[in-house]
């Protein structure tokens, strides 16, 4: 089965250049389009694609509060990929702490397009970890810390839960986290899946952002 993407941005070059890439693809199919987040909820419903690429700076709904309101409203909800101009603004980091599950710049290559929406659907890795942690080393603040520390707190990660998330931290995938660990794939992903349900994370970036912002691993 192809991977389904819906496409969110108010300029309509954008939107056909993502088209133009993705669908050259063949594992890959576009199934709609909208020029703003607040067409998002339900065009989700109604096509249920696997990822939403979404510009997080729109006009009437920006791509947080688009972001914020579909897992907030919408059961089983796709991953969500923002689409952004510059890599380093605060409003990435917004979409992220906000339930995004990677970014990507407009200005990137096909290829690179193309990778993005594959990582972010398998979800098995992180997409652009340095590129993350420069944004929770600027943009974290301290009611975001002193929260993620109190997740930490509760979780009581065991030690090794604690080595799983900090390779996660570093762009590993779960091959190469077992590979360093010396264990089996489906091992490490029983690890990620307790990490995840103990952080109450749906899924790894929100878990990286939280062992960032908590100062569990260092951003710098």
């Amino acid at each position: 089965m192809p991977v389904t993407v819906l496409l969110v941005d108010d300029e309509p070059l954008v939107r056909a250049g993502l088209r133009a890439v993705l669908e050259a693809q063949p594992d890959i199919e576009v199934v709609g389009e909208a020029a703003d987040g607040a067409a998002v909820i339900p065009l989700v419903r109604r096509l249920r694609p696997d990822v939403v690429a979404m510009d997080v700076r729109m006009p009437l709904l920006d791509g947080i509060e688009a972001t914020r309101a579909l897992l907030r409203s919408v059961d089983a909800p796709p991953k969500i990929l923002v689409v952004t101009t510059f890599e380093n603004d605060e409003y990435v980091y917004g979409a992220l702490r906000a339930g995004a599950d990677g970014f990507l710049l407009k200005r990137a290559r096909p290829a690179e397009i193309v990778h993005a929406v594959r990582l972010v659907a398998e979800g098995e890795s992180l997409l652009f970890p340095a590129s993350v942690r420069r944004l929770a080393a600027e943009y974290a603040d301290d009611d975001g810390n002193r929260a993620a520390r109190d997740v930490l707190e509760r979780a009581r990660l065991t030690g090794r839960e604690e080595e799983v998330l900090r390779l996660m931290a570093r762009g590993l995938t779960n091959a190469e986290i077992a590979a360093r660990l010396v264990v089996g794939t489906e091992t490490v992903k029983s690890h990620v899946s307790a990490v995840l349900a103990k952080l109450g994370a749906r899924d790894r970036t929100q878990a990286v952002i939280a062992a960032y912002e908590s100062g569990f691993v260092a951003p710098g």
